[in-house]
């Protein structure tokens, strides 16, 4: 349940595609067809860092993590999943999965600030959100 105060930070709205929320995220597919990419937000106002989130919302945290990571390696079948919480631009607290390839253009360095983002065609995201959000249990 979302908290009293909770706003999305405009940065993380203009590039995450919603997918649905969860008892403490909402789910994003992050709009860069480089790399199969959620992006999870806990509902809480004004958090930066998951020490800031109570002892309950960590472990709730944690088990939506797990959740999306086991949806994205399905749905994706990346060689390698990275799990990030940055932060460094956009504050709030977010948490980043990436599926990463041997033959991916940033393969094996960080995703951040290589190259430019390519938002998702328009053919293409329709059909790969219907299948994350049936991986990832919500309505498609």
């Amino acid at each position: 349940m979302p908290e009293t105060g909770f706003v999305l930070d405009g940065a993380l709205e203009a590039v995450g595609l919603p997918l649905g929320d969860w008892p403490l995220c909402r789910v994003f597919l992050f709009d860069d067809a480089r790399y199969p990419w959620l992006m999870l937000v806990p509902r809480r106002a004004d958090r930066r860092e998951i020490i800031e989130l109570s002892s309950e919302d960590q472990a709730q945290l944690f088990s939506e993590i797990s959740r999306a990571m086991t949806a994205l390696q399905g749905v994706a079948k990346p060689d390698k999943l990275n799990l990030g919480a940055l932060g460094n631009v956009t504050p709030q607290l977010h948490i980043h999965i990436v599926g990463r390839y041997v033959s991916d253009e940033a393969w094996p360095g960080p995703v951040w600030g290589q190259g430019t983002r390519k938002p998702y065609p328009p053919h293409m995201v329709g059909i790969l959100m219907d299948k994350l959000a049936r991986a990832l249990g919500f309505e498609a």
